[in-house]
């Protein structure tokens, strides 16, 4: 008996069959015998018979998954699966079912001679996994870039040596957190490995220059997850009820959850949705931009697009193959889905078309919501949470130094510009409270160092909300980012002279931060600003078109928007002489610093729910995340959040304690190497401490400093509107009339509110701030120079879009705020793949 029903799957493509699938079945099955793969004992145990691998047929995965490859290629790219699930049975027989960690090891390290960098293979196979890697390896890289052969080798590596990670959770019984999961999945899972053999069988490889490329990424890794979630629905009953294992997506889900198999399965198979439809949004509205940004030339965009073109057909064919191989639990679901319904017919043309317009249908509401929040929803008063500080916390004793320090910095640099921040909220914002958390053994120097640091990306973060949110200028936004990156000189290159307060700390704080690294120090760090820099504008761009993120995007780029990335590399810096580069790329360190950056991300987002929810009209907030995704009530959504807080806390502690002192023996690491990892993990310790502290301390999330900043721009004094609570606040900040906000350093002239099209992607109604007068459908008036900002330049006029449908924005109270100014409702429905069925489906607002 089945375990649980198999939901419905978002198909948005049909699936294909490659004409040379006959010719590929019997090819891969002579293949087979000429590895010993069939019929031949290993330590005993025949891994498959001939009847195994018929029943399984890899050959008709692959005909499913790449349905316009030639008849050459097909042959490979099946050789190269009946390999790598071949390889999962072996691991699984020899390792898996004995727990033999060891031996593992020493058998993934010899598989890795048969992979080279560069060069021939030197190694004698010595088994049938080794023998079918050596011949296939040896068919398929001479004919790829240096580029493609470097992503090959790193993917095909994880998949191969993470199965270590499986075999150690087994051996301790520890079911991994949903984040955890979703990332080792990646690795020990083979999909971004079965995105590389598409870029074979098509002929097309990604650029080089844009394959690392966030677009690229997001695209790759909802593939990859994609793949993964689908499979563990399918091979749920196989993998944890007879095999015993522990990595599969409904195991994770029904263990976090606390739920049963069943509302665990619907929960994933919502998650595998949520990645397609992220996987559309990257297609549609990210890649095209990343063309042109980095002038990607027509034959590598034609390119890139087969690519993506391949990943949609993996996904569609893999589906079917799933419906048929006998490897996994599918019984009766062809038949189920050939029973007649309003949309189809059991046989016949157009069926195909019509399931997937049926699956958008029961799709479109997971859709919707990501697309409906209304801004400025009232959720508060809240009773957060207790989140104790869970390591000792010491205070570095400069505290009282630092602090004063930070006001004079703040002033020199123009952070303190009375709009953006007064003084009375940047000293009780207190940053260098968080500081001397972090850092508590610091000397004065470095700990103003660090103070400064998080005053310039916290005022950052609240400057592009009331900048460029209020108008929804994103070109203006993207154009400010790229002039701040030429404050972050690598090799000597000459910087401008700042305009405007993020640029004047900007170019204090790196030369006193690099000054003693090398170029390529400088290159690495120089790096970790610029992913604070550019998710900034992430956030404005789902801001502009009211998107709540994927859950999964928005975890991992919730450690960019928290700057834990830039915090953590400055403790980075005084280890370059003793660690190794290369250990912090293993999935040790990786844990150790992901859990982290989540704990410290999820913390914030809890404290500040009320001020970005209800006063600033947010939609980046993990609490709003889980409440859309899951389709929960707000309490439900805090203890979900909380959990995940715990969980993520757990794992912290699991790879600093079980895990680093493995990683150091396995890589023979000396005492010096590692103290400093020891010391290292101190510091993460004093970073959690310290931020828990912070947030518990200061008055940034406090009800009665947020009701202090709404209060007095609930009109604003000049006359002007005000833009709702971005710009009462943007992420911390004092509010701002139009015209000011409209002056506020734009370097670029402001053509629309949107900029591009975004405007027609902006789908629910977008109202002024319930604490605060209406203000949209008004006419931005060109500024005069602000007088109390000299280094600030006027904008000129923007409209902002006007629509027939007026949504009145009300006060706390409930009631319509007095207001001269005219409601206007921004264009409702995303745009792209699926939207029609969407549009039909969701009723008008």
């Amino acid at each position: 008996m089945q375990p649980f029903v198999l939901p419905e799957f978002y198909l948005p493509h049909p699936a294909r069959l490659n004409p040379h699938l006959a010719g590929a079945r019997a090819h891969c099955k002579q293949w087979a015998y000429q590895m010993d793969m069939i019929d031949v004992p290993q330590h005993g145990t025949v891994i498959w018979t001939e009847r195994d691998l018929d029943a399984h047929d890899y050959a008709l995965l692959c005909a499913y998954t790449h349905p316009d490859a030639g008849a050459a290629e097909l042959d490979l790219v099946t050789d190269w699966y009946v390999w790598v699930f071949y390889f999962d049975d072996h691991f699984l027989e020899l390792f898996k079912r004995t727990g033999d960690i060891e031996q593992a090891r020493g058998y993934l390290d010899r598989i890795g001679r048969f992979m080279p960098a560069t060069g021939e293979i030197t190694e004698i196979p010595g088994n049938p996994v080794e023998r079918g890697l050596a011949d296939l390896w040896n068919r398929t890289v001479p004919q790829r870039s240096a580029g493609w052969r470097r992503r090959f080798r790193e993917s095909t590596r994880n998949l191969l040596d993470e199965s270590l990670w499986e075999l150690a959770n087994i051996n301790e019984g520890r079911v991994s957190n949903p984040v955890e999961y979703i990332e080792m999945r990646r690795k020990v899972g083979g999909a971004p490995w079965s995105a590389n053999l598409i870029e074979h069988s098509v002929h097309a490889e990604v650029p080089d220059e844009i394959a690392a490329m966030r677009p690229m990424e997001v695209l790759r890794d909802c593939f990859a997850d994609a793949v993964h979630l689908r499979n563990d629905l399918f091979s749920y009953q196989r993998e944890v009820e007879d095999e015993g294992e522990l990595s599969n997506g409904v195991l994770v889900f029904e263990k976090f959850l606390g739920c049963g198999t069943q509302e665990a399965a619907d929960a994933v198979n919502d998650l595998l949705t949520s990645r397609l439809h992220q996987f559309e949004h990257t297609a549609l509205t990210e890649v095209p931009a990343l063309f042109d940004e980095h002038a990607v030339d027509p034959a590598g965009r034609t390119e890139t697009f087969a690519y993506v073109k391949g990943l949609q057909d993996w996904q569609s064919g893999g589906h079917e193959w799933h419906l048929r191989s006998s490897r996994y639990m599918n019984e009766g679901a062809l038949d189920a889905r050939d029973v007649p319904s309003p949309f189809s017919e059991p046989t016949g043309l157009g069926t195909s078309a019509a399931r997937i317009f049926s699956s958008m249908l029961a799709t479109a509401p997971q859709r919707a919501r990501s697309f409906a929040h209304q801004p400025y929803e009232r959720v508060g008063p809240i009773d957060l949470p207790e989140i104790p500080i869970p390591f000792p916390l010491r205070l570095n004793p400069g505290l009282a130094e630092a602090r004063e320090n930070l006001v004079g910095w703040c002033r020199r640099t123009g952070i303190i510009d009375d709009l953006v921040w007064d003084e009375q909220r940047m000293r009780g914002i207190d940053l260098p409270l968080c500081a001397a958390g972090i850092h508590p053994d610091a000397s004065a120097e470095q700990l103003d160092l660090t103070s400064g640091w998080l005053a310039w990306g916290t005022y950052g973060d609240d400057y592009y909300p009331v900048v460029f949110g209020a108008t929804r200028d994103l070109p203006a936004a993207k154009a400010m980012t790229e002039r701040l990156k030429l404050f972050l000189p690598t090799r000597g290159e000459s910087v401008p002279a700042a305009e405007n307060p993020l640029e004047a700390g900007l170019a204090d704080l790196w030369p006193r931060t690099t000054g003693s690294m090398d170029a390529e120090g400088r290159e690495a760090f120089r790096r970790t600003v610029e992913v604070m820099l550019e998710s900034w504008l992430w956030e404005l761009a789902n801001q502009a078109q009211n998107r709540i993120p994927d859950p999964i995007d928005y975890v991992e780029m919730r450690r960019r928007t928290f700057g834990a990335d830039l915090t953590m590399a400055l403790n980075r810096i005084t280890q370059a002489e003793t660690v190794p580069p290369d250990l912090h790329r293993t999935r040790v360190i990786q844990a150790i610093e992901h859990s982290a950056a989540d704990f410290g991300g999820l913390v914030n987002d809890i404290f500040s729910y009320r001020k970005e929810i209800e006063y600033e009209g947010e939609v980046h907030n993990a609490v709003l995340v889980v409440r859309a995704f899951l389709d929960v009530d707000q309490d439900r959504a805090f203890g979900i959040v909380t959990d995940l807080l715990h969980a993520r806390l757990a794992e912290f502690r699991h790879a600093t304690e079980i895990g680093l002192p493995g990683l150091c023996t396995d890589h023979n690491l000396d005492e010096a190497a590692r103290s400093t990892l020891t010391t290292y993990v101190e510091d993460l310790r004093n970073w959690i401490a310290g931020v828990v502290n912070w947030h518990r301390e200061c008055v940034r999330y406090t009800d009665a400093e947020l009701d202090r900043l709404a209060e007095p721009f609930a009109t604003a004094s000049s006359g002007a509107p005000v833009i709702g609570m971005s710009a009462v606040l943007g992420s911390s900040g004092p509010g701002l009339p139009v015209d000011a906000a409209s002056s506020l350093g734009s370097p670029l002239a402001a053509t629309s509110a949107i900029g591009t099209s975004a405007a027609s992607l902006i789908p629910a109604a977008v109202t002024a701030a319930p604490h605060a007068s209406a203000s949209p459908g008004v006419t931005l008036p060109a500024a005069a120079p602000w007088t109390a900002a000299p280094h600030i330049s006027a904008a000129p006029d923007v409209t902002l879009p006007t629509a027939a449908s007026p949504v009145t924005a009300t006060s706390p109270s409930g009631t319509p705020p007095a207001s001269s100014a005219t409601p206007v409702t921004l264009p409702t429905g995303p745009t792209g793949l699926g939207t029609t069925a969407l549009r039909i489906h969701t009723p008008a607002p």
